[in-house]
């Protein structure tokens, strides 16, 4: 743990605010890059180091980062050979001064008030809350919103439940103070170099989630970039990097009750068995769901309807022309950028079943919190 001093070295340079080290891991990102640092530069909350670690890039990476630094010097650029993007993020924990760290990936970008919003919130609570998260938008190469991210959202002891609903929803929504990722000893590389990288964000939130209590911010601050080139395309390796992640922090909790155990299980199987469909790994798709029908029957009787119906409607769209369908222009995407206002929470639709499921999951992670000493202050 680190002393009060290692804490708050940072500090010095704004009196009136602690520092945010803004890690960024870049590896060939020169399509993305420039939008993705102007996003960390024009925050409204200045006590910033910006680190970016070209993670072995054989593009312009490195040189484009070097151009915007000149214009701005809270940005520093670190290069290393490629070990992937836990090893980056780790480069980047340990060369930073800041209070408190916030990931940025390197294809990604942050509306003008995410830090400012997270520092506050996270500030006004005691050390026992060591990260705070916000939700997002998918965006796509262009910088135009696709779709709302989840708005599913719980605060305070997450553990049980971030194991099934896996609340951040991606590597650039968790600001973290920096010597609790010390403490729970970073990124694990490990996954990268057995071939499965894709989820240490997830095995990074539920080692702090096990330990610590979570706030959330409760507005789409991040837009996550989703396109061919990115880590979440590759669906095979997602899907067994999530597997493996939930097998680990399973064994290392083994305090779960059964319940907890078998509803993780069985949610990240879900995951699974959808990766390994858009990856058409028939194979693998079978077998991940033949435990799903004995666990949840009706998930399988659904997926086989969901498919009945599928077919039957593109039946009904044989017959209708398409010939002028490209030439419609496409419809107008507002952009995530510098003006677009946070949206407010929606409901998350949930089904009985899933509202049951978190009831218990919740009285779980009570019972988990009071043993935790000394309590948190819940305000």
């Amino acid at each position: 743990m680190l002393s009060y001093t290692d804490e708050h070295r940072g500090d010095t340079l704004y009196s009136d605010q602690p520092l945010v080290a803004v890690v960024i891991p870049a590896f060939n990102a020169s399509t993305y890059i420039e939008r993705t640092l102007r996003s960390a530069m024009r925050q409204t909350y200045a006590a910033l180091e910006i680190i970016v670690v070209n993670d072995g890039s054989t593009d312009d990476t490195a040189k484009l980062v070097e151009q915007i630094a000149a214009s701005d010097s809270r940005i520093r650029l670190l290069s290393t050979p490629n070990r992937g993007v836990a090893a980056a993020r780790n480069t980047g924990i340990e060369a930073s001064s800041g209070r408190f760290v916030a990931f940025l990936d390197a294809d990604d970008l942050w509306h003008p008030t995410k830090i400012e919003k997270q520092v506050s919130a996270l500030t006004r609570l005691s050390s026992h809350w060591a990260a705070v998260y916000t939700l997002h938008y998918v965006i796509n190469e262009d910088d135009e919103i696709i779709r709302p991210g989840s708005s599913d959202v719980a605060r305070g002891y997450i553990y049980a439940r971030h194991l099934n609903v896996k609340y951040i929803g991606n590597g650039s929504a968790l600001l973290v103070r920096r010597n609790a990722a010390l403490a729970i000893g970073g990124f694990d590389s490990s996954y990268a170099a057995a071939g499965i990288g894709g989820c240490e964000d997830l095995d990074f939130e539920l080692k702090l989630a096990a330990r610590h209590f979570i706030e959330v911010v409760p507005e789409r601050l991040v837009g996550y970039r989703k396109h061919p080139g990115s880590m979440s395309s590759d669906h095979l390796r997602m899907g067994k990097s999530a597997l493996e992640v939930v097998r680990r922090s399973l064994a290392a909790n083994p305090q779960l009750p059964r319940y907890a155990i078998g509803s993780a299980i069985d949610a990240t199987r879900k995951y699974a068995f959808w990766e390994f469909r858009q990856a058409r790994r028939i194979y693998l798709s079978l077998v991940t769901l033949r435990p799903i029908l004995r666990s949840d029957p009706c998930f399988v009787v659904r997926l086989v309807l969901e498919k009945g119906l599928r077919g039957i409607q593109h039946c009904l769209r044989l017959g209708t022309t398409t010939a002028n369908r490209e030439d419609q222009p496409r419809m107008k995407r507002s952009k995530f950028d510098d003006q677009i206002a946070p949206s407010c929470l929606e409901c998350p639709e949930e089904t009985p079943r899933l509202r049951r499921r978190l009831m218990r999951l919740a009285a779980v992670d009570a019972k988990l919190n009071s043993t935790l000493a000394p309590r948190a202050n819940d305000t």
